[in-house]
């Protein structure tokens, strides 16, 4: 007989190894060869993973980029690897700190002030496995860095993007917003909280997100979607049973999708020309795919935008649209 610890690390090899081929075998690649000269594009969570390679691709592709993040020092040693290896000298470093709105806020304003235009908005960020404890904000840590924080950033910087011909705006969600048990009542965890919950809940408000904001700027050039870039390793599989979670995770990082496969839908989604007027989408692996039927309630997203601006104090003078 085969003992249950032995059972369970074959069974999760095997899955391992069948997700792999089966992500191998559907997954696309961005063919696009559309350019982005004078497009200037901004990425958050740009130090590392699919951030990184989205940055890298946006610049490969002409745009100016610049690396909104917390670790300047990191953002400068990227900074040099994404000119080095695209042969674009146009990158920058900004510092953008999400658990602080304050901080959003200074990004932003800075932004406005000295970019002359804005093309490109890759809501890209995340966060997982940092527990049940409040911002300056007062805003769950969490949901702060995954909804609220790109939500307040997105909605500051609309103004200066309609002033482009066109312009993109990119939530990164997942999939696993299927999995979310939303409470709008609990959207700042005061009643009760799981960290998985978190995850997938904010993962979900992204795509309200981008679908509202779709609406509103409907018509302007500015365009706003949602992604989801694939399975990929990620820190949200720290979680796991604490047995079964080495294991699991070497099997995520050796058959998953790396950070390069993951960044193409992303890419597609931001520089493909036939995508021009296309909003209020939801892309994986480079087609439109249909959200959660959440995502899609025209009333819950109501609530959800509403509660988000009250959240994050969104003054009437910081709205433009």
């Amino acid at each position: 007989m085969i003992s249950f610890p032995f059972f369970w690390i074959g069974f999760i090899g095997l899955l391992a190894i069948v997700l792999k081929l089966y992500i191998k075998a559907t997954s696309v690649r961005n063919l696009s060869i559309s350019r982005l000269f004078r497009s200037t594009a901004i990425v958050t969570g740009a130090t590392s993973g699919i951030g990184k390679e989205i940055a890298f691709g946006l610049a490969f592709r002409g745009a100016k980029v610049i690396l909104a993040c917390r670790n300047l020092e990191k953002g400068r040693k990227i900074r040099d690897e994404i000119i080095e290896e695209s042969g674009n000298k146009n990158v920058e470093v900004q510092y953008l700190e999400l658990t602080s709105l304050d901080s959003v806020r200074k990004f932003a304003q800075h932004v406005i002030a000295n970019e002359p235009h804005v093309e490109i908005l890759v809501n890209n960020a995340a966060a997982t496995g940092l527990g049940n404890k409040c911002t300056v904000d007062g805003l769950q840590i969490g949901m702060q860095i995954n909804h609220f924080a790109p939500f307040l950033l997105t909605c500051l910087l609309v103004g200066k993007m309609k002033k482009s011909e066109h312009a993109r705006i990119l939530m990164i969600t997942s999939l696993l917003h299927h999995c979310a048990k939303f409470d709008i009542d609990n959207i700042n965890c005061e009643k009760s909280f799981s960290e998985s919950q978190v995850y997938f809940c904010s993962k979900l408000l992204n795509i309200i997100v981008a679908n509202v904001l779709a609406k509103k700027l409907r018509g302007t050039g500015v365009t706003v979607n949602s992604v989801h870039p694939g399975l990929v390793y990620s820190p949200i599989w720290k979680h796991l049973p604490i047995l079964l979670r080495p294991i699991f995770q070497l099997f995520l990082v050796l058959f998953f999708k790396d950070a390069q496969e993951a960044s193409q839908t992303p890419i597609f989604v931001a520089c493909h020309k036939q995508l021009d007027n296309v909003t209020g989408k939801f892309f994986a692996e480079c087609e439109l795919l249909t959200p959660s039927p959440k995502a899609t309630n025209d009333e819950l997203n109501k609530a959800v935008w509403e509660m988000s601006e009250a959240l994050v104090h969104l003054k009437p003078e910081e709205k433009d649209f």
